[in-house]
């Protein structure tokens, strides 16, 4: 991951608790707390396959024979 984008988010005392909560599960550190809570949340919602099957190559390769 060379090309890194940094942003700083600020939350509430009790949103901190709860996050604090998965250390350990989801990364032991906050930026990967955070990076593997926001990642979960787009594959849950369906986002990350929604743009893959939205990306050209995918559909040139998916149209031809089912690759």
């Amino acid at each position: 991951m060379s090309n890194k984008k940094r942003i700083q988010v600020a939350f509430t005392s009790d949103q901190w608790n709860l996050i604090e909560k998965l250390r350990g599960e989801m990364g032991d550190s906050d930026a990967n707390i955070i990076r593997n809570i926001v990642i979960a949340w787009l594959s849950e919602k369906s986002f990350i396959s929604s743009t893959v099957k939205n990306k050209p190559e995918y559909n040139s390769n998916n149209s031809e024979g089912g690759k």
